[in-house]
């Protein structure tokens, strides 16, 4: 039986006057796209733009929602009550849905940001606060989550449509979760080196820690950083070898999940 995987990137990240990533050429390589929505990157007419150039190209559309954090782009940890980072999940899916009306487009999947991700994956309470954001907006929205973590638990104590998350351009610690930004090399800038992780990711079923260790992981979809300098040379080559190993690249409406 043929492995299929689906393709994602964080895109849209621009805000205003600044455009951050090459949306348009990484629409032309993934399966699916994660919008900022205004919080730590993105605005209406970029969201919009993207959203339009995303259904020209056949890919799903996300929301990429974070903590409201434009200085740091997100990617700073923020200690917030549970409920209030439901509604801040809450607006965040509302206003992509908004823009993606114009495009006659729905939202289909929903995978956190940054910092707010990061401490999801360790923390039930803001994994819960994400799910049922999520459940209270449409419960057919899947919930894009770091394989493993307690996002994954959250999602499936909830109900929510699951898809495990693996990463293309990021390391991993021993405990599955991902090496931290602060440590050199943590993010894989060399297209060939992602590549080889991403193919044994999917086609053995395990991550291998920076230290080495072998971790059980099963993964329906892998993410490109498209604010990454590297990201379009990494990404296709990603896909390339990919398919090379017989895996079909899909888009994540397409997987069948759980």
């Amino acid at each position: 039986m043929a492995i299929s995987v689906n393709l994602n990137a964080d895109m849209g990240e621009g805000f205003g006057a600044y455009d951050i990533g090459d949306d348009d050429a990484i629409l032309k390589i993934i399966g699916s796209a994660n919008i900022a929505c205004g919080f730590h990157a993105g605005d209406p007419l970029t969201m919009r733009r993207v959203v339009q150039r995303a259904k020209e190209e056949g890919v799903s559309i996300g929301a990429h929602p974070g903590f409201n954090d434009l200085w740091g782009f997100g990617r700073r940890r923020i200690d917030m009550r549970a409920d209030d980072l439901e509604n801040l999940i809450a607006y965040q899916i509302g206003a992509l849905q908004a823009m993606a009306a114009f495009a006659g487009e729905k939202v289909t999947h929903v995978k956190p940001h940054g910092a707010l991700n990061n401490m999801a994956a360790e923390n039930a309470d803001y994994a819960m606060a994400i799910g049922r954001a999520i459940k209270a907006v449409d419960p057919k929205l899947i919930y894009v989550a770091l394989s493993g973590s307690e996002m994954e638990i959250a999602a499936e104590k909830l109900g929510l449509p699951l898809a495990r998350e693996g990463f293309c351009d990021r390391l991993y610690e021993d405990d599955g979760n991902l090496t931290s930004r602060k440590v050199p090399g943590s993010v894989i800038k060399d297209p060939a080196q992602a590549a080889r992780q991403v193919v044994h990711m999917v086609v053995e079923g395990e991550i291998i820690s920076r230290n080495g260790k072998r971790i059980p992981r099963k993964v329906d979809t892998l993410c490109v950083h498209g604010d990454e300098p590297t990201a379009i040379a990494l990404a296709r080559t990603v896909r390339e070898a990919l398919e090379a190993a017989g895996v079909n690249v899909i888009p994540l409406t397409e997987m069948a999940l759980r």
